[in-house]
This record gives C-alpha cells, structure tokens and sequence, in this order.
C-alpha cells in the first residue's frame, strides 16, 4: 500500500514546500494538491494559491514522490488545455505525475468566477467528454473530437509525458461515475471509511465488469479526515456526519489501516486540512510515517 499527504492550497508556498519535503524524508510515497479557489464557505477570505502552479513548482523542488491534482474540477479548465498543463508538470517531475480530475462541484466558485456549473447531469455529459479528450491527446499523435461540450481538429500535444501520467477520478456515484471510470480511469479515488469503501469500491468493481475489464487494473485511493492522539477516535466519530473520519492512538491507526487494507484500498492518503499550525503539522507527518506507516509496511 502506498501512503501519501493530501494538502490544501492555503498554506503559504514556503510551509507547503515544506510539508513537502517533510513527506519525502519520512518515507511517504505522494503528495496531493486540492484544486480549489476559495473555501467552501461564507467566509472565503483564506488564500489558496492556484493548484497546477503548486504543482510545477513540487515537480522541480522535491525530487522522489508522486504527485497529483485531487482532484482538478473538469469545469474550471478546457481539458485540452488541462491535459497539456500535465503533461509540462509531467515532465519537469521526470515522470511522476498523475492528474486526477472530477466532474465539478463546489457552487461558490463558479458563482464567482462566472464559470458553469450546470446540473449533474450536464456536468456528468461534460466530464465524460472531458476524459476522452485528455486520455487521447496523452496517447494519441492527434486528436480529432467532435462532442457536445468542446471540439478538436487534428490536435496535436508534444511533448508527450515522460511517464505514463495516470488519469485518477475522483467519483463517489454508483451508476454513471462508476461507469466512466471503468472505461477512462488508471486510478479511483473517492473518500471514504473501510467500510464505506468498501461499499463504493463494490460498484466500481460492477462497473468494470460490465465494462469487461480486469478489476486488478484499476488502482483504488481513499482518504479520510485523521485526528492523532489518545482522544483521536471519539473526535472523529463527531465529525463522521461531516466527512468520513479516522482517528487514535497510533497503534489504534495501524488497525484501521488494515481494514483498509481489507477493504481493497492501493493507496491511503492522510489530509492535512485536521493537522494543525505548521509546527504541529509536520511533527504529525512525521509521527504517521513513523508510528503508523513504518509499523504496517
């Protein structure tokens, strides 16, 4: 299992580097960028610095990990524009990179910014356009498209990534989500529990196969909120109607990473968004990779 940090964009760009590199000297395996503009809320004052520019400037800093957009809004970006971004940060991380994309959802943003959301079914048509458009422009020489939400000539993206560049969707619909990542996705990531995992993970594997295709070949990611500590438990379990949650001692951890494991679960991804001031964060990056990580490997 792979075990990687999941960080907003909030924290100034040094204290980000840092828990950056933090991850890279404990022994982690990834580092994730939210791709939000402005919080989720009434107050949107907190900065956020632009998640693709982060992203470029980790491909050159920090030299080992993979990296990754979890996940892009597909309706922020035209995904032939999206798809050569990648492929740059792609290369400069000398092939490290995964873009992870969803289909859009936080309405304040685009309230803002005048950008569409639509209805979930618009924004379901469009993300399935989305994909096919950046899958081909990444494995193709051209690309011609011709779909309801956007159209390519003969298009071109050179130069290709260096490495494979998977495309990860963040998905938690059991139906048409589902069914696109059978058919477009390398890697699934959806929030989750075990046993809420588990439960998406079961549509998933419908989906793919329905779709005819190896359940083995798609990797599976998860994350849930984590609070470290002797009353770690009892907190998340208060935050469970908000976000799925984990929590305790770490020995406690150590046991729920095993029914992650259980549940199917490639990679486990910690948010730091519960982590604390930038002292305390990376003291429990350290101490998850230490007391948690190095215990279940």
């Amino acid at each position: 299992m792979r075990f990687s940090l999941w960080t907003s964009t909030e924290p100034a760009w040094p204290d980000l580097l840092a828990r950056a590199h933090a991850v890279e000297a404990a022994g982690l395996d990834g580092v994730w960028v939210a791709d939000h503009f402005m919080p989720n809320s009434d107050d949107v004052s907190a900065p956020m610095l632009e998640c693709f520019s982060v992203l470029a400037g980790l491909a050159a800093a920090v030299p080992r990990v993979r990296l990754g957009s979890l996940v892009a809004g597909a309706t922020y970006r035209h995904p032939a524009v999206l798809a050569n971004v990648a492929a740059a940060i792609d290369q400069v991380s000398g092939g490290r990179f995964v873009l992870g994309i969803g289909a859009g959802w936080q309405q304040n943003e685009h309230d803002a910014y005048g950008i569409e959301l639509g209805s979930v079914t618009e924004r379901i048509d469009r993300f399935a356009e989305a994909c096919e458009v950046v899958t081909s422009l990444r494995d193709h020489d051209r690309t011609t498209f011709e779909g309801r939400y956007f159209q390519l000539a003969d298009a071109p993206m050179e130069p290709k990534p260096t490495g494979p560049m998977p495309l990860l969707i963040g998905s938690s619909g059991p139906n048409r989500m589902a069914a696109l990542v059978a058919r477009w996705a390398d890697e699934w990531n959806s929030w989750g529990t075990p046993e809420v995992f588990a439960e998406k993970g079961a549509h998933v594997t419908r989906a793919l196969e329905e779709a005819g295709r190896d359940p083995a070949t798609l990797a599976r990611s998860t994350q849930a909120l984590v609070f470290l500590g002797p009353d770690g438990a009892t907190t998340a379990e208060r935050f469970a109607a908000i976000r799925p949650a984990i929590g305790g001692t770490p020995e406690q951890l150590v046991e729920v990473v095993g029914r992650y494991v259980e549940a199917g679960v490639d990679e486990l991804i910690f948010p730091d968004f519960t982590f604390g001031p930038q002292a305390q964060a990376l003291e429990t990056i350290d101490q998850l990779a230490r007391e948690v990580v190095d215990v279940v490997r």
